[in-house]
């Protein structure tokens, strides 16, 4: 008798879904357009993606606005300040189209967002997964975390991780001290905020050791966030840690 119950779950599942898309059609992710699909983009929103591809500096991630054919080059900033994480890609720049799917799904709890989004962060960070261990969401803090009852960051990494076949570690690494928000500080600034705000917990300690980390976040602004999450990992055990985001706030010229 349980057979042709299970069996009519998934057929349950697509009527539900097919009912629930006749009275909530799907929008755009970015502009609330009517769209196709759920999570999906107009041709406007998308056109105003400004997705990042090669050339790029292999630390940061920073799109160059020319190739000059001679191989990996760093940034300037990648010279003067290299972040503590090994590598950082994201998919797009922080702006028009970039910026208004992280506001909707941070500040507009369009929570279905995350699932699109992780797709397509797991295709840009597709060379970082192929050398990962486990998989770690930047954490908030449990204030910041009570008020805005998700971590978006979280949201993310849990699809990211579930499509890879890697461990999802959200346990590995807490935010310890309570911050003011970056918004409006300096990039030095952003750094003294940050100082001690994340450790890795004794329990979480064994589920790092020697293990590449793919750290994943947001947004990429300064790269204070980052560094200092991938600071506390690395004395936690972390043999390397890399970054992956949906979006990046350009610091270099383009």
């Amino acid at each position: 008798m349980r057979a042709p119950l299970l069996a009519s779950v998934p057929a349950f599942r697509s009527l539900l879904r097919h009912a629930l898309g006749l009275v909530y059609p799907p929008t755009c992710a970015a502009c609330g357009a009517a769209t196709a699909d759920p999570g999906a983009l107009c041709p406007a929103c998308w056109t105003g993606l400004r997705l990042i591809e090669a050339p790029y500096c292999p630390r940061y991630g920073t799109p160059f606005a020319l190739d000059l054919g001679i191989g990996p080059l760093l940034s300037p900033r990648a010279i003067a300040e290299p972040p503590v994480f090994g590598r950082g890609r994201a998919v797009a720049l922080y702006d028009g189209t970039a910026r208004e799917i992280v506001h909707r799904l941070k500040y507009e709890d369009r929570l279905d967002l995350a699932v699109p989004m992780a797709r397509m962060m797991a295709a840009r960070g597709r060379e970082l997964l192929a050398e990962a261990d486990c998989v770690v969401p930047v954490p908030l803090h449990r204030w910041r975390l009570f008020r805005r009852r998700f971590n978006q960051s979280a949201l993310l990494a849990r699809p990211i991780a579930r499509s890879s076949g890697l461990p999802f570690e959200p346990g590995a690494l807490k935010r310890v001290r309570a911050t003011r928000s970056q918004v409006g500080l300096s990039r030095a600034g952003r750094a003294a905020n940050l100082q001690g705000a994340f450790r890795v917990p004794e329990a979480g300690r064994p589920r790092l050791q020697g293990r590449r980390v793919l750290l994943v976040d947001d947004v990429t602004t300064t790269g204070a966030t980052a560094n200092a999450a991938a600071r506390a990992l690395l004395r936690g055990g972390a043999a390397d840690v890399d970054l992956l985001t949906f979006a990046l706030v350009a610091q270099d010229p383009l």
